[in-house]
C-alpha cells in the first residue's frame, strides 16, 4: 500500500483527511517540527486532540490513531520513567503525538527542546474533580474509582474523596492539591506551551492564534495563510464528538461546590487556586 493511501486510510475518521494529504504532497513530512499534545487528565485532552487534527489540514503533519502515551496504567499503577521516555522517542517524524505524561527529568529531556513544539492543557482544579468524579462514576466503569464512587450515597461524598483524596482498602488517590504539583512542573519548562483549558473556551480565537504562533516561533513557516489557518482550527472543534463530554463549559463547579466543599477544598488545597490565577485569593 503506497504512503498517501496508508494516511488516507489511517487518517478517515477525522475528515477532510485525503485533501489534506494531497495538499502536502508536495512538503516533506519531515519539515514541520515535531509536536507532542499533553494534558492532565479530565482537562481537555479531546478538546486539545481535536486541534492538532485541524493542524493536519494546515501543515505537513500525520495523525495516526493511537493511544495515548500514558504515566498511569489503565488498570493502575505507574509505568516506569524509561518506558515512557522511549514511547515519546518513538513518535515517528512528521506524526503529531500525545498523552498524559509528567515533567519527569526524562520526559522533559526528550520533549523540551528548542525544536520542538509541546502543549500543555490543565484547567482549574474544581472543575476537574467536578469532571472526574462524573466520568468514573458515570462514563468508565473501569475506572479505579468506579466501584468506591458508587458505593457512595451521593456525588457530594464523592466529591468529598476527590478533593480530600484516599489510601485505604487499596484504593489510591492523591489530593487535589498532589494532582497539581505536576501541573507547575511544566509551567515552568521552557519549551512547552501551557494553555488553560478555560483560555480555548472563552478566549478561542487569540489562544489558537498563540498556539500557531509557538510551530512559527521555532522558524518553520506554516504553509497556509494564518486566516484560513485559525477558521480550520475553529471548525476542528466539536467537543461533542469526543467520547468523554459531558459539558465543555467553564464554571460548572458553581452547581456542585457546597460551602462545605468550598471550605475542604481550602483546608486540602491552600492557595493552589490563586498560585495558578483562577482566584486572587482564599476567599471565593
Amino acid at each position: 500500500m503506497g504512503l498517501i493511501s496508508q494516511l488516507r486510510r489511517n487518517l478517515r475518521p477525522f475528515g477532510k483527511t485525503a485533501q489534506s494529504i494531497l495538499r502536502w504532497r508536495r512538503f516533506s513530512f519531515n519539515d514541520a517540527p515535531p509536536v507532542f499534545g499533553n494534558s492532565k487528565p479530565k482537562s481537555g485532552s479531546h478538546l486539545l486532540l481535536q486541534i492538532l487534527n485541524g493542524f493536519t489540514q494546515i501543515m505537513p503533519y500525520k495523525y495516526v490513531e493511537a493511544d495515548p502515551i500514558r504515566t498511569i496504567k489503565k488498570d493502575g499503577g505507574r509505568r516506569t520513567e524509561d518506558a515512557i521516555a522511549a514511547d515519546l522517542q518513538n513518535v515517528p517524524q512528521g506524526v503529531i503525538g500525545w498523552g498524559y505524561v509528567d515533567a519527569t527529568p526524562k520526559n522533559v529531556a526528550v520533549l523540551c527542546q528548542p525544536n520542538r513544539v509541546n502543549y500543555f492543557i490543565y484547567r482549574d482544579p474544581r472543575d476537574m474533580l467536578v469532571s472526574q468524579v462524573f466520568f468514573a462514576t458515570d462514563m468508565h466503569i473501569e475506572h479505579g474509582m468506579h466501584a468506591y464512587y458508587n458505593s457512595l450515597p451521593d456525588f457530594g461524598a464523592r466529591l468529598n474523596v476527590a478533593i480530600t483524596g484516599i489510601d485505604r482498602d487499596g484504593l489510591k488517590m492523591v489530593s487535589v492539591k498532589e494532582r497539581y504539583e505536576g501541573v507547575f512542573q511544566w509551567l515552568q519548562q521552557k519549551y512547552a506551551m501551557c494553555i488553560r483549558f478555560e483560555d480555548l473556551i472563552n478566549n478561542r480565537d487569540a489562544t489558537l492564534n498563540a498556539m500557531l504562533d509557538a510551530v512559527e516561533n521555532i522558524g518553520y513557516k506554516i504553509p497556509t495563510p494564518r486566516e484560513k489557518s485559525l477558521s480550520v482550527l475553529v471548525e476542528a472543534i466539536q467537543p461533542k464528538k469526543s467520547h468523554t463530554f459531558r459539558s465543555g463549559k467553564t464554571g460548572g463547579w458553581k452547581s456542585h461546590f457546597t460551602e462545605e466543599h468550598k471550605n475542604l477544598f481550602k483546608d486540602v488545597a491552600g492557595d493552589l487556586l490563586a498560585k495558578l490565577g483562577y482566584e486572587e485569593n482564599n476567599d471565593w
